[in-house]
Formats: C-alpha cells, structure tokens, sequence
C-alpha cells in the first residue's frame, strides 16, 4: 500500500489541532474610530460600527436591505416581547467570529429620529470582543484578531483590567475598566473604541484642527468636569460642543495609560447617571467616563479579554512617566 494515504489521517489531525493565525479584518479607521465592512458570502456588505463599550445588533433597514429572515429572540433575553433577531450571517471572510451562544444577533428597529451621519448597518460590541484578544493598531490602522499563540512584544505595557464577574466568578459582561492617571489621581474609566461625538460648526473653529466634525472623543460625567474645570480654571473649555446635546468638552492636557503621557486629550461632559448608574451597572466597579480612540490614538493596544488585561505599546506621541522607588 503507498505510504501517502496511511499519512493523510495523521496530516488531517495535526491541521485540526494546530494554532489559530492572527488575522487582520481590514478594518478602516476613521478620525480614531474602527468601521469594518463585511462581505457576506451570498452578495451584499454589512457595514459595521465596532463599539469596545456598546452593544450588538443589525438595524431592520439592513436586514431588509441583504435579504436576511428574521425569527424570534429566545425566552429570557433582555430584548422586549416580539423583538425580532437573525442568525449570524455567512461572510466571505470566514475568520470575523461569531457572536457567543446561539449567534443570534437582535434587530434594532428604524428610530426616525436617529441623526443622519450615523449610516451604519450594525454595531460589533462587548459581547463580540469578549472571549477573544483583538489588537487595535491605531497608528498602522489595524484591528486584528489574535491567533492562540499570541504572546505581548518586549516592548508592550501591561495594563490590569476589570470586568463584571457572578458569584461563582464566571464573566457578566465584558466592558473592560481601565485605570489611568490624570492630574495626579487614579481614573477608573471604561475602555471604549467607540466613543463618538459630532462636533458644532462652532466647536470645529475653536479646534482648527482640520479634523471631521464626527471623531472620537473620551467622556467624563458631571462631577469630575466640575472639578477639573474648578482646579485647572487655564484647561481649555469649550462650551456646547457636541451637537444635539450641546455638551461642553474640556482639553485634559495630559493622561497617562500604561506609564506613558499622552495628551491633551478632549473629554465631553456627560450627566453623571450616565456612568455612575447606567454604565457602572454593568461593570465591576464605578467609572467616571470613557477612555476613547482620541486617548488610544497613539497606541497599538492588545486587549486580552480571557486574560483580564490589555497591552500598549506606543508609536508616537507618548512620553514615559518616571515611577518612585516602592
């Protein structure tokens, strides 16, 4: 008998059993933001917003749009009573993951009163991220799923982060909190890629930075902008801001993230329910804002969800903070 065929079986368990690569989804990174347009296999694009700090779902005019049937969400998910859902389309690129679970993914319904510039078809969030290490390379305007042997560069920080845990310890949700300092004082914030702001014809001159009126931004809630703006009275403020809710934004001039100084760095107000209550609801502890991608710009972040940790490394812009001996 030829030796090639006792061989295939070998071959075959040895490919099954072999380490996930790295692979690059070809997002496109605008003004700090990560959009990532998806081919499915049967024709058509999803064009997806991906969100650190958001949700998962398609909206209903997508879901027209591509011909995909809809069905029931399962008893006991969070969606109200008739919420329709689809499963986890087929892309062209078979390596974008699938959500955890059933993959179903819900259907947002058309809201008329939803801002024009918002196009997109579908939001990536938390729960897609979770259970994966993903790197945004936000200077090589890269997003990366990690393959299993991933392991941090020489020249990578690392950085804890918290996530909201059960009882029994298993993972709740996965908006990741992470610790900065600003002003000398610790910040717990929640890492969030998504955070967005569009900005007033106003705010755009006061800036002259040539930027897009729609860009990433960071968040802070209520109290923490008080108090910044009543200690720091030279830290840039400019009022109403953001369109539609006519927020302020204060320039931070310097965070650092991961032993490292970048900044300045633009924060918009927000009420403080929004974090206190809202967000800290699902998260391990209280936060005070967000740390967005006009913060992360400067870095190539690996975000180690099973791990709890995400890794930096910085390409520009960063000066390292010098710590006391313990």
């Amino acid at each position: 008998m030829p030796i090639a065929p006792l061989l295939l079986p070998i071959l075959a368990f040895a490919a099954s059993n072999a380490p996930a690569p790295s692979h690059d989804l070809h997002a496109r990174f605008e003004a700090d933001l990560v959009h990532l347009d998806a081919p499915l296999a049967h024709g058509g694009t999803v064009h997806f917003y991906t969100d650190s700090g958001g949700g998962l779902f398609l909206t209903e005019a997508a879901v027209e749009r591509l011909g995909l049937s809809t069905l029931a969400l399962p008893a006991g998910s969070d969606a109200p009573p008739g919420a329709r859902g689809v499963g986890w389309p087929a892309f062209r690129d078979a390596a974008i993951p699938a959500p955890p679970g059933d993959g179903i993914v819900p259907v947002m319904p058309t809201d008329p009163k939803a801002p024009a510039w918002i196009d997109w078809d579908g939001m990536l969030g938390q729960g897609w991220f979770g259970g994966h290490v993903w790197t945004w390379d936000y200077p090589a305007k890269r997003l990366v799923l990690e393959g299993d042997g991933w392991k941090p560069t020489a020249d990578a920080t690392r950085v804890a982060l918290g996530f909201k845990a059960g009882a029994d310890g298993a993972r709740e949700t996965n908006f990741p909190r992470i610790t900065v300092r600003i002003d000398g004082r610790a910040v717990d914030l929640l890492l969030d890629t998504g955070a967005t702001t569009r900005l007033t014809p106003a705010a755009l001159k006061a800036l002259g930075d040539g930027g897009p009126a729609v860009r990433a931004t960071s968040m802070i809630a209520d109290v923490q902008f008080k108090a910044w703006r009543a200690a720091h009275p030279d830290w840039r403020v400019i009022e109403d801001a953001q369109e539609q809710t006519h927020a302020a934004m204060i320039e931070v001039p310097s965070v650092e993230i991961a032993g490292h100084a970048i900044g300045p760095v633009w924060f918009t107000w927000r009420p403080d329910r929004a974090f206190h209550e809202f967000m800290s609801g699902m998260m391990d502890a209280k936060v005070e804002g967000a740390l967005g991608g006009n913060a992360l710009r400067h870095f190539a972040m690996t975000v180690d969800y099973p791990g709890g940790a995400a890794w930096f490394r910085c390409s520009a812009g960063c000066k390292v903070t010098p710590r006391p001996a313990p």
